[in-house]
């Protein structure tokens, strides 16, 4: 997603708090991961940043397939992954590391080829409907273990598609695309969409772009998004008094539900996909909302997914901040390599979801191993942090729901064992 100034992401932890979900229901299949390109880029760091991803257990990142890059010239026989003219080098690294982490890819297709285009230009809209479905013909052979797809990258702005044409990219790109990897291996999961959360002065909304999706008659398995915030005082849960005045044709995470009804509209009850979101944090970018709020948000985003029918996928984006201010300062870690609190509530993210009366119900999850994991919830005492009740197990997909009697004010938290981290407090309102 472009940056643009309206993303003045400021807020106040009463207001997200104060709309959050009536209830903590699990998705039986969400799945929580992250995208950044640079700090999974081939290199001698890579090992380590893979761990840190285990440590934060990230079980997914989006991989950005640059289509360009690794396909500089054109090839004679384009779904053979052979073919003199691929350049899999970097890719192989990157991918081949996940895949020994068991880490998950989504596999994001974008950028097309001076050769596949008249204009020669990155962003094109290729000349040709094989050429974008053969190349990821050659990627599925090359990687047989990636079995999630999207294609193209925010094909609503002009940023990443010209010309912004919901026809043209369902015709050229995601339909030929689908029919050659379900040809290919029908397990394939293929996401069309991957939309930006707003238009602009030379792109479309989102709910512009589906309708004109729908009008093509697209192949797709899952509709994907970027459900960014856009305004002021914008929590995952809703929007500062209640009222977007920008929303028109916006979806963001703030308003979830318009987008599962859009989606329903346009394209039936398909699954949905959240394929980029983050909060920038202030310091550094002055737009940005506190590193406190960040760690919040994270968390409460997490509760959204679960408790949003259809939606199985939210991924973070970045997790190492940009050193440039231009740049994004949306991650877990800053430019300097300190970690920020948000670093710690993705690994174990924890949110009062609901309140009634002196009974408060307490949400969460531990990320990083697999299967279920071993907790201690704890009350903080005038003094000291305390047990309140004995060890208890999350599911075996590492989430959990306490309900605990609470006066406003009192402080929680959960200690991970055996690894004895302990998650961020949250304060019951």
């Amino acid at each position: 997603m472009a940056k643009p100034g309206l993303l003045a992401l400021v807020g106040t932890a009463a207001a997200a708090l104060s709309l959050v979900a009536p209830a903590a229901v699990a998705s039986t299949s969400a799945r929580y991961g992250i995208q950044d390109g640079a700090y999974l880029s081939a290199g001698p760091q890579l090992e380590a940043r893979l761990a840190t991803l285990d440590e934060l257990g990230a079980k997914l990142v989006r991989y950005m397939v640059n289509w360009r890059q690794i396909a500089p010239r054109k090839p004679l026989h384009a779904a053979n992954p052979g073919d003199p003219a691929y350049d899999w080098r970097s890719t192989d690294r990157v991918l081949g590391a996940l895949h020994a982490h068991r880490i998950d890819v989504l596999a994001t297709l974008y950028r097309t080829p001076a050769w596949a285009s008249r204009a020669r230009r990155p962003r094109d809209v290729p000349a040709s409907r094989s050429s974008l479905a053969a190349f990821a013909v050659a990627l599925a052979r090359r990687y047989p273990w990636v079995r999630r797809w999207e294609i193209w990258n925010e094909p609503n702005l002009n940023a990443f598609l010209i010309p912004v044409s919901p026809r043209l990219y369902v015709q050229r790109l995601l339909n030929p695309t689908y029919v050659a990897l379900h040809a290919l291996n029908p397990a394939n999961r293929v996401a069309g969409g991957a939309t930006s959360p707003r238009g602009t002065s030379t792109g479309l909304s989102p709910v512009a772009f589906m309708r004109g999706m729908r009008a093509a008659r697209p192949r797709l398995d899952v509709y994907s998004h970027h459900p960014y915030p856009i305004t002021r005082g914008e929590s995952p849960f809703g929007f500062a008094r209640g009222v977007c005045r920008f929303c028109r044709g916006v979806l963001t995470l703030a308003n979830l539900p318009r987008l599962v009804r859009e989606v329903k509209r346009d394209f039936g009850p398909k699954r949905i996909w959240l394929t980029e979101y983050g909060y920038q944090t202030n310091p550094p970018d002055p737009f940005g909302v506190s590193l406190r709020l960040q760690a919040e948000y994270l968390a409460e985003a997490a509760l959204r997914v679960e408790t949003s029918p259809l939606v199985d996928m939210l991924v973070q984006f970045m997790v190492q901040d940009e050193p440039q201010l231009n740049g994004w300062q949306s991650g877990l870690i800053t430019a300097g390599g300190v970690a920020k609190p948000s670093f710690n509530s993705f690994r174990l993210p924890i949110v009062a979801a609901r309140r009634r009366g002196r009974w408060t119900t307490i949400w969460g999850q531990v990320r990083p191993g697999s299967g279920a994991a071993h907790y201690q919830l704890q009350r903080r005492d005038t003094d000291r942090w305390r047990a309140v009740g004995p060890l208890a197990l999350t599911n075996a997909r590492g989430s959990y729901t306490r309900i605990v009697r609470a006066a406003k004010g009192t402080r929680f938290r959960i200690v991970w064992l055996p690894a004895n981290v302990t998650s961020r407090a949250i304060v019951i309102h």
